[in-house]
This record gives structure tokens, C-alpha cells and sequence, in this order.
């Protein structure tokens, strides 16, 4: 076979299934709930940093700091075979740099409830991604658990919606972004199981690095100091875009992509509870069913495939 057909043949969309096809154990619920605890918090964390850096540093910076990170770490410096090194950038670019870029920029023209529940659509347009690449559907245990899981993110942000300004430009641009979300969790399970995660992970943040400099290099100019949202950046980057795609590369790759994709369904609860916590604010009732209601889904998904 030539060169250019192999470097074809591997470069195609590709997935498989998840290790570990039984119910979920402590490795795999410890690993969602670190995922939630982060990127719940991370809101918290970009609205800090917005009140002095423009979306495009954030982005930047959060990415560099992600990558650097995972560069002390030697396992992640680990090589990665040539034929793989094309699907690694190209998953960087999809997963890290694009929904990064396109959710600050959504978020200009629709509410932060609107993109929260559009973040809900993850897990079940990652189910149809694998449906696609794997040519088969998902078990009817995990495709109840998705369902349950969706109508439960949208009763938590219900409250909300009923006062949205949302435009269909800025709600096209968040699915674009979740769409992204719902491929790569697809396409990272091969890579994962093949190399684990700190060496795929670092590569595709290089590879973001490249599409995310020049636009937050462009929009310093627009941005400001402050101490309180330069601190925000630190655990931003190091957690929120360091360990947490570290431990969601890992689960996908123990249990696939639509199974791992239903930790997203615990970032609002978070980030509801958060905000309650630390900024006092108020709970609507429905919200707590949906929680609820997330739970449920978890636990259907989380069973084992059939």
C-alpha cells in the first residue's frame, strides 16, 4: 500500500467501543465526578475572567496553560506513531480549539441558560456519532438513560429559558460547538486506548494552540488587568482544560463515547450549586427535579451494555 493510501485510510473517522461494556464501577463515577466538579466550576471561573480579558486571551490562555500542565508530566511525552499524529491535531482542533472559540463568542447573542442546555445535547448527539461510525445503535438501556438524562438538563434550566433573548445565530454557533463535543468523544476512544490519555491530550492541545494564539493575540489589545481574573486562569487552564479532558478521555475510553458523554449532564448541577454557594443565588424547584432526573439517567446509562 502507498503512503498516501495509508495516510487516507488513517486519517478517516473512526471509533470503537468502550473497554469496560459492564456497569459503571468506582473508577468510572470517580472519573465522572471529578469531570462535573471541574467544568461545573469553569463557569464560575469565565465569568471572573471576563470582567478583564476578551473571550479570544481567555481561550489562549487556558489552553496554554492546559498544555503546559500536561507537558511536565513525562507519560504524556510519550511517543505517538506518524500514521496517528494527523487524527490527534485534527482532534485537537475539533474538540479543544473551534468549541472553545465558537461557545465565547455564542455566548455575545443567547443566554448563558440557552447554552447550558444545548451543552445537554452531548451525550445524545455522541450517540448518533457512534451510531454512524460503529454502524450499529447504542444499547435501549443507555439510549433511556440519554433521553432521561436531556429532559432532566432541560427542567434545570427551564426558569431561565422562559426569559431568553437567544438568537439563532448564537444558539447555531453552540450547536456547532456540542456537535464538535459529540464527535470527538467518538473519535478520542481509539486514540485513548491505543496510547491512554496524557499523550493523545497533549498533542491535541499543541495542536489548539496553533488556532487559538493568533485570535487571542489579536484581542489583547480589547483586554484589561485585573489580579482577580488572571488568578481565574490558573485553575481554568490547569484543571478545566488540563486534568478534566485528561479524565473524560479516559472514561470514553473505558466505556465509550456515549456512556462517558453523560458526565456532561452533571456540569449544571454544579454550576447551579455553585452559584447558590458562592454567589447566592436562588433555586427554582424544577431545577431540583431535574437534577433529579439527571440522576436517573446516569444510573440507566451507567448499567451494563446490552
Amino acid at each position: 500500500m502507498s503512503d498516501l493510501s495509508e495516510r487516507s485510510r488513517t486519517s478517516l473517522p473512526t471509533t470503537s467501543v468502550g473497554t469496560n461494556r459492564g456497569a459503571f464501577g468506582w473508577t468510572e463515577w470517580g472519573l465522572l465526578s471529578g469531570i462535573a466538579l471541574i467544568w461545573g466550576s469553569s463557569f464560575l471561573l469565565m465569568a471572573i475572567g471576563l470582567d478583564a480579558f476578551s473571550p479570544g486571551v481567555i481561550t489562549m490562555l487556558r489552553v496554554a496553560l492546559g498544555a503546559a500542565t500536561l507537558a511536565v508530566v513525562p507519560r504524556a511525552r510519550s511517543p505517538i506513531e506518524a500514521q496517528d499524529r494527523f487524527r490527534v491535531a485534527i482532534l485537537g482542533i475539533i474538540w479543544i480549539a473551534i468549541p472553545l472559540t465558537l461557545l465565547p463568542i455564542a455566548q455575545q447573542w443567547i443566554d448563558s441558560s440557552v447554552t447550558g442546555m444545548i451543552h445537554g445535547a452531548v451525550p445524545i448527539l455522541a450517540a448518533l456519532w457512534a451510531t454512524v461510525l460503529l454502524r450499529r445503535f447504542p444499547g435501549p438501556r443507555q439510549l433511556v438513560g440519554i433521553g432521561v438524562g436531556f429532559v432532566g438538563v432541560t427542567a434545570i434550566f427551564l426558569p431561565e429559558l422562559q426569559d431568553s433573548t437567544a438568537t439563532a445565530l448564537g444558539a447555531g454557533l453552540a450547536l456547532l460547538a456540542v456537535t464538535f463535543y459529540g464527535l470527538s468523544a467518538n473519535l478520542v476512544v481509539p486514540l485513548q486506548q491505543k496510547y491512554g490519555a496524557l499523550p493523545v491530550l497533549l498533542r491535541a492541545q499543541m495542536a489548539a494552540l496553533l488556532v487559538v494564539v493568533p485570535i487571542g493575540l489579536l484581542q489583547l489589545s480589547s483586554s484589561t488587568w485585573a489580579w482577580s481574573s488572571a488568578l481565574a486562569m490558573i485553575p481554568l487552564g490547569v484543571l478545566g482544560t488540563g486534568f478534566a479532558f485528561v479524565f473524560m478521555t479516559i472514561l470514553v475510553g473505558r466505556v465509550g463515547g456515549p456512556r462517558g458523554a453523560i458526565a456532561i449532564y452533571f456540569v449544571p448541577i454544579v454550576a447551579i450549586a455553585l452559584g447558590v454557594i458562592v454567589r447566592d443565588e436562588g433555586l427554582d424547584p424544577i431545577a431540583v427535579v431535574g437534577a433529579g432526573l439527571v440522576l436517573v439517567g446516569a444510573w440507566f446509562a451507567s448499567r451494563r451494555e446490552t
